[in-house]
């Protein structure tokens, strides 16, 4: 190339250069020797590519005024650490062409060139290995140097299209058609990427060796165009990980709440329904109740069992997240932290245990109620049959007309008769005892009960009336009478409480019975065995009493006594005699068979018993030893974490794998409690003993593996060594003196100071308040390490992302809407959108965003 025509090419390339950067202060120039001649626009351009302010222009014409501009941007380019040589303010200012060419390649190489960075190599190398691994994947692409490898174009079009491959259809381009791919190149970098046409494709083509600084010029154009690119799509990234961060706990929030407003309803729901204490008239509505409450131990609550545990680990996990993040703690919504939930799960216990016992005294009432009714009516029914027609017989005028020995008949009749009557007030009283109980016991029929207990008590003392009425009578004329039947008499004496006896024996005989023990079955038959042996004796006084009456049908034959046939002083025959005594001998075996069968039903019981105790005794330590084992393994240290994880996941499979045994204990449970057994002297442990603490087993391993969990997260994201880990855990469990899993403050501070900390009480104040922030006075093992990952790890923090805001912003204090949507994916773009306030600080424009205060939002603690 010629020396003219070199000038001419230096000219047209650095024009273009100078031009793309003098735009940005809104000017450009027309001819380079001429147009920095005065130092105005030279000192222009200098203040736009460094960014920094040069001394203030001298405004004058003359020569004097215009060297001295030059020198003060000649002195700038000095102070950047360029050794000008050769090159003087007068030679600029009198326009000479080389001179001011050589400075512009200066200023070139200082601020576009020497700054470039790849690899540990800079400047011409480093921009020559740029254009190397970019343009690397294509095809007839290989770039040596700055000049014959660039004659073809292919590299300018590779290193757009591997940019901003939607610009141009690489595919298309041939390697014989230098001028078309050179063409498309500069017009789509000057349309598109903001660069401008700085070299002429025909005189590239035209030439063997195309100027090197001119391509370097060029070259060093898109470098800079793209590696600012680069520099938002990091930023971007970097935005984009802390805004998926953000979205991920929100979601995890959100979670949470609905999951706490579920359960909480499903508790408030659900207590009502166990404390409602609304009895039953009948047993069978009081089983149904009973079963219904099976269904809810057995499906309902399991569930929500679950949903519980769950829950806590979602929100240990949350807080873990929050941690790392460096983000503030989650609080959740009034009435739904943790310990809400726990709070109203414990008012539900409570309310389950009172439902239960509830409704077994409500059967075990129903029952005695069911078995008083019962005993009511026949005792009732008994005494009525035997009043029946009482009344009428005493009011009878028969003595008016009787001769001696009838009225003395009578006189003894009814003295027999009162016998009686005093033997029934003993039934008497029964009878309003039991109406009294049931009414106590709030019998639902106690109207019925009442009214007929009433009848029979008013009856009764009209028949106390009426026999002391009739006595005061036979007694007046008695006095006219002495004539009386001894041996009748005798009889109807000696009979009346036989009668008594026997009706009682019935009674007894046939009276329903309640017992709940082999030792109250054992009582009954030992009483029916003494029974039994009185009846050899009532077998004596029964043939007695017959010979009483033998002899009285004796003498009647012998004496040819008119009696009628019949006893005067009773109507107890020796025929109803034989009757009762036939129908108590009757009575005695079947009250045998009850007794056995009641006998064999408590044996019965007494395995279901011993049959539950005996697993009982087995589950209930176990259990007891598997909390114990999980304490221990939470403490100690064998193995890695995931060592340690894998061997609590065994632990709760083997623990899972139990469950069968429950089950059983339940099947067991279920069947004493429709036994009606309701107590158990073989197991100081009952079923509600062995759910709690099955329930607690299943959360603590949950919680323990979750524990362990947290840790991993916690080494992990702030790359924690197992060693570290491993001596936190060791310096912990030295200091943990009491072995309870907490260090206390003082334990705390001697192991803080074992670790190489030294501090005052304001310092140490300040670091309880982290790790202990309810202000417990304990320190856990996982507070302990999030502290210590504190101290030993780095996080994103709200300077980084601010500073990335301001990348993608183009150094401004505020950001726009359509350069978030430009640099960000769409959803997250749209989530800064709706949470960032206007911004209304100095050059603010329509739809302005203020991100520095959403990028604090962020990690302080007000809500976004």
């Amino acid at each position: 190339m010629q020396p003219l025509c070199v000038v001419w090419y230096y000219s047209y390339t650095f024009t273009a250069w100078c031009n793309s950067h003098l735009r940005k202060a809104g000017t450009q120039i027309e001819n380079i020797e001429e147009d920095f001649r005065d130092g105005l626009k030279l000192m222009l351009l200098l203040e736009v590519i460094s960014g920094e302010r040069l001394a203030k222009p001298e405004r004058g014409k003359m020569r004097v005024h215009k060297i001295s501009n030059v020198n003060k941007a000649l002195d700038f380019i000095a102070s950047k650490g360029v050794k000008l040589v050769s090159i003087g303010a007068e030679e600029i200012v009198d326009g000479n062409v080389k001179m001011t060419l050589g400075m512009i390649w200066t200023i070139i190489l200082r601020f576009a060139i020497q700054d470039i960075s790849v690899e540990e190599t800079s400047a011409k190398e480093g921009l020559l290995l740029w254009c190397q691994r970019k343009t690397a994947p294509y095809k007839n692409v290989n770039i040596q140097n700055f000049h014959i490898s660039w004659k073809d174009g292919l590299g300018f079009c590779a290193l757009i299209h591997r940019h901003r491959p939607e610009l141009i259809d690489y595919g298309k381009l041939r390697k014989d058609d230098p001028l078309t791919n050179l063409n498309t190149a500069f017009d789509v970098a000057e349309k598109y990427l903001d660069i401008p046409k700085m070299l002429d494709a025909e005189d590239i083509v035209g030439t063997a060796r195309p100027d090197e600084k001119a391509i370097m010029t060029y070259v060093s154009s898109f470098y800079h165009a793209f590696s600012g690119a680069q520099k938002a799509e990091t930023a971007a990234n970097r935005i984009c990980k802390v805004l998926a961060v953000n979205q991920e706990n929100e979601q995890l929030m959100e979670d949470y709440e609905k999951l706490a407003s579920d359960l909480l309803e499903w508790i408030r729901r659900t207590i009502p329904w166990l404390e409602n204490r609304a009895p039953e008239n009948t047993m069978q509505a009081m089983q149904q109740k009973l079963e219904d409450f099976r269904d809810y131990r057995r499906l309902h609550k399991p569930p929500k069992v679950q949903e519980k545990c769950q829950l806590e680990i979602n929100f240990n996990t949350l807080q873990t997240k929050l941690r790392l993040s460096n983000r503030p703690a989650f609080m959740p919504s009034e009435g739904k932290m943790v310990s809400d939930i726990n709070n109203a799960w414990a008012g539900l216990e409570q309310a389950e245990k009172g439902y239960e016992e509830w409704l077994l005294n409500e059967i075990r009432r129903l029952e005695r109620l069911d078995h008083l009714a019962e005993k009511f009516r026949q005792k009732a029914s008994i005494h009525e049959s035997w009043t029946d027609g009482k009344e009428a017989m005493l009011q009878q005028k028969d003595y008016e007309t009787a001769t001696l020995s009838e009225i003395k008949a009578l006189l003894k009749k009814h003295e027999a008769f009162e016998s009686d009557l005093a033997a029934h007030q003993d039934r008497v009283e029964q009878i309003a005892a039991i109406a009294q109980e049931l009414n106590e016991l709030d019998y639902y029929d106690s109207p019925s009960v009442n009214a007929r207990c009433q009848k029979i008590c008013d009856q009764w003392d009209n028949l106390g009336a009426l026999t002391q009425k009739r006595r005061e009578a036979l007694e007046r004329t008695e006095k006219l009478l002495e004539t009386i039947d001894q041996l009748y008499l005798e009889y109807a004496k000696r009979a009346a409480p036989f009668n008594n006896w026997m009706e009682g024996a019935m009674e007894d005989l046939q009276d329903t019975f309640i017992v709940h023990t082999i030792e109250e079955i054992q009582g009954l038959t030992t009483a029916h065995e003494q029974f039994k042996a009185t009846l050899p004796d009532a077998d004596k006084e029964r043939q007695a009493i017959l010979g009483i009456h033998n002899e009285v049908s004796k003498i009647v034959q012998t004496y040819h006594v008119n009696m009628a046939g019949t006893n005067p002083y009773t109507t107890i025959t020796p025929q109803e005699i034989n009757g009762k005594w036939d129908h108590v001998r009757q009575l005695v075996p079947r009250r045998d068979q009850a007794l056995m069968e009641e006998h064999a039903r408590q044996q019965h019981n007494e395995r279901l018993r011993k049959q539950f105790g005996a697993q009982a005794n087995v589950i209930g330590p176990w259990i007891q030893t598997k909390m114990e084992e999980i304490g221990r393994i939470s403490i100690e240290m064998h193995g890695t974490l995931e060592d340690q994880l894998n061997h609590l996941r065994q632990y709760e499979k083997s623990i899972v794998n139990y469950k069968p045994k429950i089950d059983q204990l339940e099947g067991d449970h279920q069947q004493i409690q429709e036994a009606l057994i309701f107590d158990n002297k073989h197991t100081n442990y009952t079923m509600e003993h062995i759910r709690v603490g099955w329930e607690q087993l299943l959360t603590t391993i949950a919680r323990t593996i979750n524990e362990v969990e947290n840790q991993i997260l916690t080494r992990d994201a702030k790359g924690i060594s197992q060693e570290q880990m491993n001596e936190f855990r060791a310096s912990f469990n030295h200091f943990d003196r009491k072995k309870t899993g907490m260090m206390d403050s003082e334990d705390f501070r001697a192991c803080l100071i074992s670790m190489g900390y030294n501090m005052g009480e304001a310092e140490f104040a300040r670091i309880m308040s982290i790790v202990d922030p309810n202000r417990l006075g304990v320190v856990t093992f996982q507070a302990f390490i999030d502290f210590m990952s504190r101290e030993t790890a780095d996080t994103d923090t709200a300077d980084q992302v601010m500073a990335s805001f301001k990348i993608l912003a183009g150094d401004k204090n505020y950001i726009t809407v359509d350069e978030l949507r430009r640099e960000l994916p769409p959803d997250q773009a749209e989530y800064c959108i709706a949470r960032m306030a206007p911004y209304h600080g100095p050059n603010a424009v329509p739809g302005a965003l203020d991100y520095m205060s959403f990028s604090t939002a962020l990690y302080g603690e007000s809500d976004l």
